[in-house]
């Protein structure tokens, strides 16, 4: 672990340049010199796994790892980390990809309400990394650094005993951990910036035409595949597919501004997410364009600090009724308070946009305006829809499971 290196005085409204890694990803901060590495994680960064509870070091919600070592964020001061290697709770696992103690605390219900549950995962994995064969009567003292208001140790040591007893000296690493844009919930400014990677954009950039859009490697936060029948013929759909414009014009809530020229343009998108309204700047480029497929990137910027960028293929295909098969995938990044939504229902949302586009685009092929104007989508019957689908798939799998116990 990194010592706290000594600074030199600095004024209390003056930021200060701090480098760090986070689960693998490479940012730098500009921060005034109070900011703590909790604060920094879940304002600058947009890591709200890492939890705040006393802000006195006592209670261990905010554990995370510093340079390998289980350390309480909300007592260190993020401008003392320069350099230093930071895994947080969301660089544990994926969600199809969970660490094998998330999975413990799963099955033995270790979680409860939920809170205290990043602190002891970090916690855990810090003290299996170190002292890999503890045993179980010892883990109520090892693990008594962070506090359960719900009281449920007993569930937790049960967890975490039964990831000991299976990975004796081999407990996996962090398996999402590597490069990927980070932003956070705080407006940039002179003073605090957001974080910056590899792929640091600012307005002025986002507003500019790149030359390239580069995604963030690793897993997006959203993957989409949705596949719609049409009732309109292939030709006619052809000709939507040719036309920018008409086509900008079936997506919720978009609009396309401006002709950048060589297949670029600038445009924005309005979408209300329950509380949540948000308002997308951004470029998007076509890098292939026929009568049958579309393939294109797009990047924004809300104006309330969250950004969003995606790669978009769509292709048409005849079907057996002389209608078109649509299909949209897209890999969709999320960062800053969109990201916070929740990756399962933003997915859900996504996919009924995409729907409302497939649907639109059927209405433009058929001479119809596809849309009636710019409006965002509606949140309340976007939300309702999914929740209804939810219900839905609830019911039919225990349908399903009761009719296999007869």
């Amino acid at each position: 672990m990194n010592l706290p290196q000594t600074h030199a005085r600095t004024e209390a409204d003056r930021a200060v340049e701090v480098n760090l890694s986070i689960n693998g990803s490479d940012v730098a901060l500009a921060l005034p010199a109070r900011v703590t590495l909790s604060d920094a994680l879940r304002d600058h960064l947009g890591l709200t796994g890492t939890h705040v509870g006393c802000e006195h070091g006592i209670c261990g919600m905010c554990t995370v790892l510093v340079d390998g070592e289980a350390a309480r964020a909300c007592l260190l001061f993020a401008v003392q980390l320069d350099g230093a290697e930071i895994t947080t709770v969301e660089g544990l696992g994926k969600p199809d990809q969970l660490h094998p103690l998330q999975e413990s605390f799963g099955r033995h219900h270790g979680l409860q309400c939920g809170f205290c549950t990043p602190g002891f995962l970090m916690s855990s994995y810090d003290l299996l990394t170190h002292e890999p064969e503890v045993q179980r009567e010892d883990l109520p003292t090892e693990l008594s650094g962070v506090l359960c208001r719900c009281t449920g140790y007993r569930n937790i040591v049960d967890a975490v005993d039964e990831v000991a007893q299976a990975h004796r000296g081999a407990l996996p690493g962090p398996a999402n951990c590597g490069q990927r844009t980070l932003v956070g919930r705080t407006t940039a400014t002179a003073a605090t910036s957001a974080a910056v990677g590899a792929e640091r954009t600012d307005e002025e950039e986002l507003v500019e035409r790149p030359q390239e859009i580069v995604l963030p490697a690793g897993d997006p936060t959203i993957h989409v595949d949705v596949t719609s029948q049409l009732t309109s013929a292939p030709d006619e759909v052809a000709r939507v597919f040719g036309d920018v414009r008409l086509l900008a014009r079936c997506l919720p809530g978009a609009e396309l501004t401006d002709d950048l020229g060589a297949d670029w343009y600038r445009g924005r998108a309005r979408i209300a997410l329950g509380p949540m309204r948000m308002a997308f700047n951004g470029i998007a480029h076509i890098e292939e364009q026929s009568d049958e497929r579309i393939v294109m990137k797009g990047q924004g910027k809300d104006t309330g600090g969250g950004g969003a960028q995606a790669r978009i293929v769509m292709t048409a295909a005849a079907a057996d009724d002389g209608g078109t098969v649509l299909q949209a995938e897209a890999d969709v990044f999320l960062t800053g308070r969109i990201a916070g939504f929740g990756r399962s229902l933003a997915g859900d949302v996504s996919r009924r946009m995409f729907q409302e586009f497939a649907r639109a685009v059927d209405r433009a092929a058929s001479g119809e305006e596809p849309t009636t104007d710019a409006q965002p989508p509606r949140a309340f019957s976007l939300l309702v829809a999914t929740i209804v689908d939810r219900a839905r798939q609830r019911l039919r799998r225990l349908t399903s499971r009761g009719e296999s116990r007869r």
